[in-house]
């Protein structure tokens, strides 16, 4: 039964008060009923020591699984401060891909202290699953899952499964392979405990399968998890043998780290692969990370004020000019930035391409138009409302300049939308990513263009 986030935070409150009348069999009770997640969360609340006292009030297995809910930085304190043979024992039962993440976090002295104390099989699997890089299939990948041969009957299947002893949530799918353990498909519990124990695996098998190559991008392997609905996926090596397997929790944290990336990257942040909250990086970190970008387009933005100054006469002739400069800036930037969004968002779900080029310009084109249509119409109004008192020099005519505001207003719309919808899949076209079309950028562009096109149609038509 899923709990609400108030009954969770009473059932919280309430370890914790156990915790500071100092009763351990109470607590002890309470955590074993307790899902890791949540322990997790009392715990960060607690120093070194008494992270240590609670952890040992857990099993084994229970110990393990909220060792892989710690982040490497909190791993690393437990792993410097307690007993080396204790910690193996709980990190013999943590998930196998985030041991092999945190091996990998320690450096080479470290590694060689803490090998010696884990078990041959699962020393094996910390030092193959660490040698492939974090980016692929094997970087995210783990071995908890079970494997039958398909010239088994299905009573020694299901034999051998309990002597695998994968954990309850992965042993949904069964893989099947031969004596090389080439991967030929896969069975499922139901096909077992409904099939005759004497039929053979090869009757129950699902030789058509989804998989993933073990140097494949963690994104597209993510992606497919999504796509077919998948539980987990297989991943296999050149020879066509089962090495690991992706999980669907494991797809989520990638896609939420690939989201966060495009995100940082879009609104021009230096994307970092150190998965530290927010509170927890120091200004300075978040200072270097935003700098770059800010800096560099604020010195670009210096063609802006050169357009200014150029057009300083027109300025001092027609002072309403400048009354709205941030209205036309304002409404291409976010014009742009929409734009830019929506195709970004496209290209990274591939719905489309670069090849859909013309296609996608032309529908952004029309969608533009009729939104110039509805802004330029408001942007007329309201320069007949707010500068109806506004003294107009001799010559000029306040229904004159407030077509030509909102005229220009509506053409800074379809080019800003246009260049938005154009400039991630130019960055796509030369192979880059896409997200680096960043808003800041869409903003700076679009202010210069937008100057360009507002001066050109005033100095035209009105001066």
């Amino acid at each position: 039964m899923q709990l609400s986030d108030r009954e969770e935070e009473k059932k919280l409150n309430l370890i914790r008060d156990i915790f500071q009348a100092g009763d351990e069999d109470k607590l002890r009770d309470h955590l074993q009923d307790t899902p890791v997640v949540e322990i997790a969360d009392f715990v960060r609340e607690l120093d070194l020591d008494d992270t240590v006292k609670v952890i040992n009030m857990l099993d084994e297995e229970k110990k393990g699984w909220l060792f892989t809910e710690f982040d490497e930085d909190q791993l690393y304190e437990l792993f410097v401060h307690i007993d080396k043979k204790e910690f193996a024992e709980i990190f013999s039962q943590m998930s196998s891909d985030t041991r092999a993440d945190f091996y990998q976090y320690l450096d080479k002295d470290e590694q060689i202290i803490l090998l010696p104390y884990l078990e041959k099989k699962i020393r094996e699997d910390v030092i193959s699953l660490s040698a492939y890089p974090p980016e692929t299939a094997g970087g995210i990948m783990n071995t908890d899952f079970a494997t039958v041969l398909i010239s088994m009957s299905v009573k020694e299947a299901i034999s051998k499964i309990r002597k695998d002893a994968p954990s309850k949530k992965m042993l949904y799918y069964v893989y099947v392979v031969d004596h090389h353990r080439r991967m030929l498909g896969f069975v499922t519990l139901k096909d077992l405990i409904l099939a005759d124990p004497e039929d053979t695996v090869k009757e129950v098998l699902h030789d058509n399968f989804i998989f993933a190559r073990v140097d494949e991008d963690r994104e597209s392997v993510a992606g497919k998890i999504e796509k077919y609905d998948l539980v987990a996926i297989p991943v296999l090596n050149p020879a066509e043998q089962l090495v690991g397997i992706v999980s669907h929790d494991d797809a989520i944290d990638v896609i939420r780290a690939e989201h966060t990336e495009d995100l940082e990257k879009f609104m021009g942040i230096i994307h970092t692969r150190d998965e530290v909250g927010y509170l927890d990086t120091n200004a300075f970190e978040h200072f270097k990370r935003r700098v770059v970008w800010v800096t560099g387009l604020a010195f670009v933005g210096i063609i802006s004020g050169v357009i200014l100054h150029s057009y300083e006469g027109a300025l001092e002739q027609l002072m309403i000019l400048a009354l709205y400069l941030p209205m036309l800036a304002d409404t291409g930037g976010n014009s742009g930035s929409q734009a830019a969004t929506v195709v970004v968002r496209a290209l990274a779900l591939n719905q489309i391409s670069v090849k859909n080029w013309f296609m996608i310009l032309f529908k952004e084109a029309k969608i533009a138009i009729l939104l110039a249509l509805c802004l330029g119409a408001l942007a007329y109004l309201k320069v007949l409302f707010l500068s109806w008192e506004t003294d107009i020099p001799d010559g000029y005519n306040l229904y004159n300049i407030a077509l030509i505001i909102s005229l220009a207003l509506s053409l800074q719309v379809i080019t800003a939308t246009v260049i938005g919808a154009s400039l991630p899949m130019i960055v796509k076209r030369f192979g880059g990513d896409p997200a680096v079309a960043a808003s800041p950028a869409i903003t700076t562009v679009v202010d210069i263009t937008g100057l360009l096109i507002y001066f050109t149609m005033a100095t035209t038509f009105l001066l």
